[in-house]
């Protein structure tokens, strides 16, 4: 006989079986009960969470010959039957293959039809949000007022995709994210079951990498078992399996980031290369290792609510004092983002060097979060004894006793119509708003080399989205501009990287233009 896998053998076959959607489960119970059954259901959730399961044991139910409090006995020719798939009363439908209008036509049709055997007709249409709309429309009239004999159970990972008009006509269930002690209890009876020997922090670091879906959980813990068959499946080989990484691995790499050793932390992660571990599975665990810090920093009780061994939690509390909260939260900022920009990334490695370097040369970042790590980091140097030197960086401030930096010469000639819009800047940008508006708020109007309206920025951010919406944002302004000045003005972008502030490096034309208008409200 061939070999079934975990979440199929073990699936369950009644209410009491499900676990972790108990909110669910007791509802349905009770409308069998009361006999108040719907005749359309929607079951939104993630992946691994039971849609299906349910879907099945509740078709099951309202068929059952002798019904136990609200759950099928199992054992009668009707429940018999369903399990084994071998109904025509219930009827499984893949609406990812099946998404046309005919398919729906199709259903319209049968529905006429009365059960062979049994009260109810049950359509379980599966991932339902990828029917097309004209599928949508087909179902729509059979949704709302079918035979007394059907009842329509529609389920999907992506309920934001259905159509209003579905989701007014349907019963709606939101199946929750399993929880890691749930997915861990039902996965340790299931291997006394199977006579497998598993470690108990094997069972927990399968059940936490099953993302809250008791199906992945399963899967995982399959492939680990069938690795190492016949063999205790210990917390290593779990680890090995998986291509994960061990929290002493993160204990280092958060030390080497502490202290600045840029060569340790690259060659950390070279060695997690070579040993094959999964680069993404590596960044996500870490942000979710510095997640325990952080909130073991935040407050005292919650060593109760990490997942983590006593010998971790002794190196974690020690991490906890070398490290600030603003500054930890910082590298979790970072790692989130490089997280969803390694999803889909070809040069993993090179992405994950780039955040290492950033968490090691906070300097070479301008925003503010980046900045109280620079400062943390010169108070660990002071504290330390090391001398800081004393360095003009960047946007900074200046070494003491040094020259200030020379400004630009001004403008010899500024032409009529750059005067014209700079006289009325304000009210010009008023009639963009939004963040547009903020941003260019933000700019120093000077003139370029070309004779163009030259936008100078100090604020990195205003730049960089002035600069990538380019297209939306400048194509606006020269319109704006245009009507104003009769004629078309060109825009240059320009972000300042010289030590001086843009109004001192650049001539503000706001400066040496006379006002006749002061400000221009359209607003009002």
């Amino acid at each position: 006989m061939s070999y079934t896998a975990l979440y199929r053998k073990f699936r369950p076959q009644e209410f009491e079986d499900v676990k972790g959607q108990e909110h669910i489960v007791t509802t349905l119970k009770n409308q069998i009960k009361a006999d108040r059954i719907g005749h359309a259901y929607l079951f939104c959730g993630t992946r691994g969470t039971g849609k299906t399961t349910v879907a099945k044991i509740f078709a099951k139910a309202v068929n059952c010959e002798h019904p136990v409090d609200g759950s099928p006995c199992g054992e009668c020719p009707t429940c018999q039957a369903i399990s084994a798939g071998a109904s025509m009363n219930v009827i499984e439908i893949d609406a990812a293959s099946n998404n046309g209008v005919d398919n729906i036509r199709q259903i319209r049709e049968e529905v006429a039809y009365r059960p062979t055997e049994g009260k109810y007709k049950v359509y379980i249409i599966d991932e339902v949000h990828m029917l097309s709309a004209g599928a949508f429309n087909a179902l729509l009239k059979t949704l709302e007022e079918p035979p007394a004999y059907v009842i329509f159970i529609l389920a999907t990972t992506e309920a934001h995709k259905i159509p209003i008009t579905i989701l007014s006509r349907c019963q709606r269930y939101d199946f929750h994210r399993i929880s890691i002690d749930t997915i861990a209890d039902r996965l340790s009876e299931l291997m006394t079951e199977e006579h497998v020997d598993v470690e108990e922090r094997a069972i927990r670091y399968v059940a936490k990498a099953g993302d809250g879906s008791m199906r992945d959980a399963l899967s995982l813990l399959d492939q680990c078992i069938a690795f190492h068959l016949g063999e205790t499946l210990t917390y290593e080989n779990v680890l090995e399996v998986l291509g994960a990484v061990d929290t002493e691995i993160f204990s280092k790499l958060l030390r080497q980031i502490i202290e600045e050793n840029i060569t340790g932390a690259i060659s950390t992660l070279d060695d997690l290369v070579n040993e094959g571990r999964e680069l993404g599975q590596m960044v996500n665990d870490f942000t979710w290792y510095m997640r325990n810090l952080l909130l073991l920093q935040s407050s005292d009780d919650m060593e109760d609510v990490l997942d983590i061994s006593a010998d971790n939690l002794v190196a974690l509390r020690e991490e906890a004092q070398m490290i600030k909260p603003e500054v930890l939260i910082r590298y979790i900022r970072i790692f989130s983002e490089l997280g969803n920009q390694i999803r889909f990334a070809s040069q993993k490695r090179i992405l994950i060097e780039i955040a290492l370097i950033k968490l090691c040369k906070p300097q070479m970042e301008k925003d503010y979060s980046a900045i109280v790590d620079r400062l943390e980091v010169l108070e660990r140097k002071m504290e330390k004894g090391v001398p800081v030197q004393m360095v003009t960086q960047q946007g900074a401030g200046k070494t003491e006793g040094a020259e200030p930096a020379p400004k630009a010469p001004l403008p010899k000639a500024i032409p009529e119509d750059i005067q014209n819009v700079v006289r009325g800047w304000k009210s010009i940008i008023s009639e963009i708003g939004g963040i547009t508006k903020t941003y260019l708020n933000k700019a120093v109007p000077s003139l370029g080399n070309n004779g163009e309206l030259l936008l100078v920025f100090d604020d990195v951010n205003a730049y960089e989205f002035l600069y990538e919406n380019k297209a939306d944002c400048v194509t606006t302004l020269k319109e704006i501009l245009a009507k104003r000045a009769g004629k078309e003005i060109e825009i240059s972008l320009h972000k300042n990287e010289s030590s001086q502030r843009a109004s001192d490096a650049f001539p503000d034309l706001r400066n040496l233009i006379s006002f006749d208008i002061e400000e221009e409200n359209f607003d009002e």
